[in-house]
């Protein structure tokens, strides 16, 4: 529903109220959502305005567009925010409007028929986030489960998903009433479970009724059984478990519209289903490295794409020493012609700190453009991957700079990363110390800054990970990082991709440790 003396005209959908809810929240953020007007003269008409949003002077406030599925296109302005300036809090918010929209969408498709059903539309809501927000399906079947079961008003419930090694259906969760908790046989004859799940189709029927219910003039409980399929990209649709409904507490009959409402549901937990197998058999069968190499495009395509950087020339590289690992860099463009540049080294590597990786550079896109300072953005992350990093017991070395090149200064702090250098025209170089320890290591009192004047493009900013210097050649000196920093001060005059270009190269020449790690270089210049 939407929120009382918000809404002026139309009715948007609730996905995009509460994004809008959730920015005033966040930022203190005073929005106006329009259709901008087609003709001359004519006002524009009013979708959304937070309150007293009239009462804002010193326009023109900042604003940007955007064209919902199958709709006008729509303006949205910040004219104030408390937390963030306006324009970044409107550059974030029309992307999430945008996602609102065609999440409503989505959802609209599955529920249909159901519209003047409002429970059984915040049940699909919840259960896209559950499924959406947990890798641990046992506890997330049985929190959908449980929704289920509270909406259709059912006395208990039980999920059963097919294990193909043993070609048996095992029971995942059950709520309410204890019932059966042996696996299944797929060709029970006796088992309405096993008959759903051979033909794939759903099943509304009645057990018989008991002697005592019979007595007391009662029928026997109502039984809804779903088959969970899965429909890949490409070719068939298969069966990989069903869901149970038994008894309701009217003592009713379970209705169509109960059983399209389920079959919906069960679209969703079959995508889950296969999705959490899949993850479970790539960690345990050699045929892992076709789904690394897989991961490994994917992260790739994670990290920004330099040549489409406008706002600097920068050069990076990422080698990681198996299919996916744990370097990474960002780029931010920032207003007031500033430059954001983050780099990061998460210890291991592999799968585990590829994980650690995507979500540092999620949360780094989102901290970099609300925070106010670097050292703001690096405390920040270690708050959100603060227990990730403990559960996973590892940490993440950080560099994160800010260069204004209107003050000609570099602002940075740097999380215990070792190799962060500014490089000048005449050949020397400063070492961008560390301001703190990693993250996952710092406490409450971190973080810190460091300064330094910025020259323009008379200066680089290089940044590297260790596996690099590991690397190269050990046979003569200079070796590692001095190798590293000759390198770039011979090659100053050239451009970044020319310098990562012959880091890489001697790389390629160079010996390496046993157990190889993530290689990472970063090259920079207004």
């Amino acid at each position: 529903m939407s929120a009382p003396g918000r809404l002026v005209l139309g009715a948007l959908p609730d996905p995009v109220l509460r994004t809008l809810g959730h920015f005033e929240r966040a930022f203190g953020a005073v929005i106006r959502l329009t259709v901008p007007a087609r003709e001359p003269g004519a006002a524009d008409e009013v979708l959304y305005a937070t309150p007293g949003f009239d009462r804002v002077t010193g326009g023109p406030w900042p604003s940007d567009t955007f064209q919902p599925p199958g709709g006008p296109e729509l303006e949205v302005q910040v004219a104030q925010a408390d937390q963030a300036p306006p324009g970044t809090v409107c550059e974030a918010l029309t992307p999430s409007l945008d996602l609102a929209f065609e999440a409503a969408r989505e959802i609209q498709f599955f529920t249909s028929e159901l519209s003047e059903r409002f429970e059984e539309i915040n049940l699909l809501y919840s259960i896209s986030e559950t499924l959406g927000s947990t890798l641990d399906m046992d506890s997330g079947a049985r929190k959908i489960l449980g929704e289920v079961r509270d909406v259709m008003g059912a006395k208990r419930g039980s999920l059963w998903v097919h294990n193909t090694a043993d070609d048996a259906l095992h029971l995942a969760a059950q709520v309410g009433e204890d019932g059966r908790v042996a696996p299944l046989s797929p060709d029970d004859p006796d088992a309405i479970t096993s008959m759903v799940f051979r033909e794939g189709r759903a099943i509304i029927a009645s057990r018989r009724p008991t002697t005592a219910e019979r007595e007391r003039g009662a029928g026997g409980d109502s039984f809804l059984s779903v088959p969970i399929r899965y429909s890949p990209g490409s070719g068939e649709s298969r069966t990989v478990g069903v869901i149970n409904l038994i008894g309701r507490l009217d003592g009713g009959r379970f209705s169509a519209a109960n059983q399209k409402l389920l079959a919906a549901i069960a679209s969703q937990v079959g995508a889950a289903i296969e999705n959490n197998r899949l993850v479970r058999e790539s960690l345990s069968k050699e045929r892992m490295a076709r789904e690394m190499e897989l991961s490994h495009d994917l992260q790739m395509k994670l990290l920004p794409a330099v040549e489409k950087f406008e706002a600097a020339d920068v050069a990076a590289r990422v080698q990681p020493t198996e299919q996916v690992g744990g370097d990474f860099y960002q780029l931010f463009a920032l207003p007031g012609d500033r430059v954001g540049v983050m780099l990061g080294d998460v210890s291991l590597h592999g799968f585990p700190s590829a994980l650690i990786m995507t979500l540092t550079m999620s949360a780094a896109g989102i901290y970099a453009r609300e925070a106010e300072s670097p050292a703001e953005v690096l405390r920040k992350l270690d708050d959100a991957l603060g227990e990730e990093l403990a559960t996973t017991e590892m940490y993440l070395t950080t560099f994160y700079g800010v260069i204004d090149p209107a003050a000609g200064v570099l602002v940075y702090a740097n999380a215990g990363h070792p190799h962060a250098f500014a490089v000048h025209s005449d050949g020397s170089y400063e070492r961008l110390t560390a301001t703190d320890p990693p993250l996952g290591f710092a406490g409450p009192d971190a973080y810190h800054e460091g300064s330094i004047a910025w020259h323009g493009s008379d200066d680089l900013l290089l940044l590297f990970t260790d596996g690099l210097p590991d690397s190269l050649p050990r046979r003569t000196p200079p070796a590692g990082e001095a190798l590293v920093l000759d390198t770039v001060v011979r090659s100053r005059f050239g451009s970044p991709r020319e310098i990562v270009d012959a880091l890489f190269k001697l790389s390629a020449e160079g010996e390496g440790p046993p157990v190889g790690d993530d290689r990472t270089a970063l090259v920079l210049r207004l």
